[in-house]
C-alpha cells in the first residue's frame, strides 16, 4: 500500500472515530429540540402518574430524555405483541425518571427493550445444598441483561405504573439494574459520579441490606419488599422502586438510605406533588 493510500485510510479511521460521537450528539440534540407530540403527552398523563406529577422543569427535562431514548432504543414485541406508541412512551417515561439531571446519555449500553404481553417463562439453573444443579422454570415480569437488553411484561408494566404509591414498579426495578450493570455486572453499586461517595454508600446500604435480611428471615414487615434481601443488586433495585413510589415513607423510616438515593438520582421525589 502506498503512503498516500495509508494516509487516506488513517483519515477515514480518524473521521469515523471523531465523526461517530459528533453525529450521535447532533442526532440527540435534534431529537431534544423537536416539539414533544401532544399524543405522547396524553399517554404520559393517562398511564404514568409519577411523571404526570413532576414539577414543570423536571417534566420538560423528562420529555427531552424520552425523545432521545426513543431515538436510540429499539422496542421488540414478543409472543405476537405489536409495539405501539403507548408501549414505547409508557416504558420510556418511567425509565427516564431514573436519569434526570444528568448530562450523560441515558443507558448508553442498552440497545433493546423486549416486550411480552404478560409474565414470561425463563429457565434457570439452581444449585441444591447437595451440590446438584437443579433446572427450574420461573414466570417473570421483567429482567435486565448486561448484553444491552431489558425484558418486560406489558401487563405488569401497566399495572405497576397505574399504582404509583405501592413501592412496586417493574420498569423502575429493571432500569435500576441497567444502571447497576453499566460496569458489566450488577452488585448494588452503580456509578455515583465520584469515587469519594462510595464509603458512605457502602456503609449505609450494607446496614440497610442486613436489616432487610433480618426482617425477611424473621418474617417482620418492612417498607422494602423482602425480595430485596436476595442480594445487594436486588436490594438496590427494590430500594429504587420505593425511593420513587414511596419517598415520604422512605425519608421518614430510612433517612440515611433516602439521602444516598437522592444524591444518586439527583432528585427529591418526597417534595413532588402527589395525586
Amino acid at each position: 500500500m502506498t503512503p498516500y493510500a495509508i494516509g487516506f485510510v488513517l483519515l477515514l479511521v480518524i473521521a469515523g472515530l471523531v465523526g461517530g460521537p459528533l453525529f450521535a450528539a447532533y442526532r440527540r440534540r435534534k431529537a431534544r429540540d423537536m416539539p414533544f407530540p401532544a399524543a405522547w403527552r396524553e399517554i404520559i398523563d393517562r398511564r404514568v402518574p409519577l411523571a404526570r406529577n413532576l414539577p414543570p422543569s423536571l417534566r420538560l427535562q423528562l420529555e427531552a430524555r424520552i425523545q432521545v431514548f426513543l431515538l436510540e432504543k429499539n422496542f421488540i414485541g414478543c409472543d405476537d405483541v405489536a409495539i405501539t406508541d403507548e408501549m414505547r412512551i409508557t416504558i420510556a417515561a418511567q425509565a427516564c425518571l431514573l436519569v434526570l439531571n444528568r448530562k450523560s446519555t441515558p443507558y448508553p449500553n442498552l440497545r433493546q427493550i423486549l416486550v411480552y404481553p404478560g409474565a414470561f417463562l425463563v429457565d434457570r439453573i439452581r444449585p441444591e445444598p447437595s451440590g446438584i444443579l437443579q433446572e427450574e422454570r420461573r414466570a417473570l415480569s421483567g429482567e435486565s441483561w448486561t448484553q444491552g437488553q431489558v425484558v418486560l411484561s406489558w401487563e405488569d408494566t401497566l399495572n405497576d405504573a397505574a399504582i404509583a404509591d405501592d413501592g412496586r414498579n417493574v420498569v423502575i426495578h429493571e432500569f435500576a439494574h441497567q444502571l447497576d450493570q453499566e460496569k458489566g455486572y450488577a452488585n448494588g453499586a452503580p456509578w455515583l459520579g465520584n469515587r469519594d461517595r462510595y464509603p458512605s454508600w457502602s456503609q449505609v446500604l450494607a446496614y440497610e441490606f442486613a436489616m432487610l435480611q433480618q426482617a425477611a428471615f424473621t418474617g417482620q414487615p418492612s417498607l422494602l419488599n423482602h425480595y430485596g434481601a436476595t442480594n445487594p443488586a436486588e436490594f438496590f433495585a427494590v430500594a429504587t422502586e420505593v425511593f420513587f413510589e414511596q419517598p415520604q415513607a422512605m425519608a421518614h423510616m430510612h433517612p440515611a438510605l433516602y439521602a444516598e438515593f437522592a444524591n444518586l438520582y439527583r432528585v427529591d421525589p418526597a417534595q413532588w406533588p402527589r395525586s
